[in-house]
């Protein structure tokens, strides 16, 4: 336990001088206010990934409707932070209410729909996050239809998302290297062993769907505060492929591949904006290529454990050793 809480120390240092780094280049004018809208991009999209990478890659389970999720946090922080005097406290509660519904949500879909597998399971999810925009486009009283809601006080600034983005990240390596994880991932490696051995698969891939869902909810309160707009026609069936590619370009099963995916796609984004409607094209290639010549993503599996090299434990020890 107490090599478990260096590790934290270490990856919270880490964290310390990657925000000191960052707000150096913007307070020296490096990171322009154009950089920095690609910089929240790129966050925003880390806390999505890493969540759907939680229900992918170490649970094993396809899903195709985060969209729905992000939808809903979206939705929660646009209607309290426009309907309260102050819009802080709105956008606080809107992200309280986004992950209830959220957990709620993830449960009702979950419990039934977790006991498929595969290209059924893909299915039942796209059709909850499609039922979810259906709702917001039909909820006209509520979320304004289809003219989305505007006006959103545009509160949140680089420094809150990196300090959402780095608490989500630890939260969910915690729980990937916990008691309760390492049971995830025995149910993704082997589900019929993993019940033998007297795991409930059901439970955990409830557990990991969940945690899923309550993070795209509170990144999708996030982003719509940012934008000051929420539309339903934005999280359709394409945002859940959006985010899912960033998974699958960094490596199903390696958050650091996630986050290094969010970071390459960004930058290539931004890098290929001057060739108007090429860039998808261009885009588009980029990401065949990827796959064609590295299939099993950027990483693999691979993940960067920064405590495990500062604080070896007694195993890692003698391997190296011998």
């Amino acid at each position: 336990m107490q090599r478990f809480h260096k590790r934290n120390l270490a990856w919270l240092g880490m964290a310390l001088l990657c925000y000191a780094l960052i707000w150096s280049l913007v307070h020296f004018g490096v990171i322009t206010s154009f950089y920095q809208r690609a910089l929240m991009d790129i966050m925003l999209n880390i806390m999505f990934a890493v969540g759907l990478n939680l229900v992918l890659g170490v649970a094993g389970q396809f899903s195709l409707g985060h969209a729905g999720f992000i939808a809903i946090g979206a939705y929660s922080g646009a209607i309290m932070s426009t309907r309260m005097e102050n819009g802080t406290y709105g956008l606080i509660l809107g992200a309280l209410v986004g992950a209830v519904i959220a957990t709620v949500v993830a449960l009702i879909v979950g419990i039934p729909t977790l006991r498929l597998r595969g290209d059924y399971l893909a299915i039942a999810t796209l059709g909850v996050a499609e039922i979810i925009r259906v709702l917001i486009n039909n909820l006209t009283d509520l979320t304004n239809g289809p003219a989305g809601i505007s006006g959103i006080p545009m509160l949140v600034t680089w420094p809150l998302v990196y300090v959402c983005m780095v608490l989500t990240l630890m939260f969910t390596l915690n729980y990937v290297y916990s008691s309760a994880g390492r049971a995830t991932m025995a149910i993704q490696q082997n589900e019929i062993a993993a019940q033998a051995m007297g795991i409930n698969v059901t439970k955990y891939k409830v557990i990991a769907f969940v945690i899923g869902a309550i993070t795209a909810a509170i990144a999708g309160t996030l982003q719509a505060s940012y934008l000051g707009i929420v539309v339903p026609g934005a999280y359709n069936f394409q945002r859940s492929i959006d985010v899912l590619i960033i998974v699958v370009f960094g490596g199903i099963g390696s958050f650091t591949g996630s986050v290094l995916a969010a970071i390459v796609l960004g930058i290539l984004n931004v890098v290929l904006q001057d060739y108007g409607q090429l860039r998808m094209i261009i885009y588009a290639v980029a990401l065949v290529l990827i796959m064609i010549f590295r299939p099993q993503g950027l990483l693999g599996t691979w993940e960067f454990k920064l405590g495990q090299r500062l604080f070896p434990n007694k195993s890692s020890q003698k391997e190296a050793v011998s």
